[in-house]
C-alpha cells in the first residue's frame, strides 16, 4: 500500500492501539473489524462512499454512526471513524487496512496475555502443516467450499492445540482476500514478529493523557530505549501527579506519591 492509503492505514492501526490503551476488549475489536471487512468486500458501494475524497470527515463519521450503531462496540466504531476519515487511493485499500487493524487488535491482545510468541509460532506451524499436506491445502484454499466449512475444519484442527487468538487469525486468513491463504497467514505472522520488536510501557497517570501528551511520552521513551514503544495507559487517581512508567523490569516513578514515599523513607533513615 502506497501514498495516501499507506498513511491512512497507519492511522487506522494507531486508532486500534489507542482503543486498546483505553482498555477495549482486544478479541471483540479484532473480530468486529474482520466482520466489517467482510461487509465492505461484498458492498462496493459502501466502500466508495466511505472513501469518497469529496465527502467531509463529519459526513463520513455520521455515516459510520448510522450504519454501525448498535452493531459494533464503541471502540470498533471509533476505529471505523478514524479509518473513514483518512484518504484512500483505492476503495479496496480501506478494507485491506481494516483487516490489518483487526489482526493488530488480536495480536495486541495476545501480547497483553504474554502469548504473542506462542501465537506467532502457532501461525507458522499451521502454515507449515497446510503447506506439507496437499489435500488439506487444497480444501482450505478451495473457494468453491463455503467459507464457514473451511473455518470449521481449521477450528477442529486447532482446537485444544492453539490459542483463541490464533484461531481467529487463521479463520480470517482463510478468506484469502488479496492473496493465498498461506501468504495471508505469513503476513499475520510478520505483524506478530514486528510487535515482538516493539517495547510495551505500562503508564499510570492521574488523568487521561491527550494525544499530544501520549505522543511526547512515546517519543521520549523511544529515544531512551532506541526502539518504538507502545503505551498502555491506566488512569490512577492515587498517583496524585506526574507519571509512573514500567518498561519490562524497569520502573520510572516520577509521581508525586512516589516522591512523597521516597521522602518518608529518607526521613525514617
Amino acid at each position: 500500500m502506497r501514498g495516501a492509503s499507506a498513511k491512512s492505514q497507519q492511522e487506522a492501526v494507531a486508532a486500534v492501539e489507542d482503543a486498546l490503551g483505553h482498555q477495549a476488549d482486544a478479541a471483540s475489536l479484532g473480530d468486529e473489524l474482520f466482520g466489517v471487512v467482510d461487509l465492505l468486500d461484498v458492498e462496493p458501494s459502501l466502500r466508495r462512499i466511505l472513501t469518497d475524497p469529496a465527502a467531509t470527515q463529519d459526513a463520513k463519521a455520521e455515516l459510520v454512526r448510522l450504519l454501525f450503531a448498535d452493531k459494533v462496540s464503541d471502540p470498533t466504531a471509533a476505529v471505523l471513524t478514524a479509518a473513514a476519515s483518512g484518504r484512500w487511493s483505492r476503495g479496496r485499500d480501506l478494507a485491506d487496512a481494516l483487516e490489518l487493524a483487526g489482526a493488530t487488535a488480536l495480536l495486541v491482545g495476545a501480547e497483553s496475555q504474554g502469548q504473542l510468541d506462542e501465537v506467532e509460532d502457532e501461525l507458522f506451524r499451521f502454515g507449515r502443516v497446510a503447506h506439507g499436506n496437499s489435500e488439506l491445502r487444497g480444501v482450505l484454499s478451495d473457494r468453491a467450499i463455503p467459507r464457514e466449512r473451511r473455518r470449521a475444519l481449521a477450528g477442529a484442527l486447532l482446537e485444544g492445540r492453539s490459542t483463541p487468538w490464533t484461531v481467529s487469525l487463521v479463520s480470517q486468513a482463510l478468506v484469502a482476500r488479496r492473496r493465498s491463504f498461506e501468504a495471508t497467514l505469513t503476513e499475520f505472522g510478520e505483524v506478530a514478529a514486528q510487535r515482538r520488536a516493539q517495547l510495551v510501557a505500562s503508564v499510570r497517570a492521574p488523568y487521561e493523557l491527550d494525544p499530544q501528551e501520549r505522543q511526547r511520552l512515546a517519543d521520549a521513551l523511544e529515544r531512551t530505549y532506541g526502539q518504538p514503544v507502545h503505551l498502555n495507559v491506566l488512569v490512577d487517581p492515587a498517583v496524585l501527579g506526574g507519571l509512573s512508567v514500567e518498561v519490562g523490569d524497569e520502573i520510572i516513578d516520577a509521581t508525586m506519591s512516589g516522591r512523597l514515599e521516597d521522602a518518608r523513607r529518607r526521613i525514617a533513615g
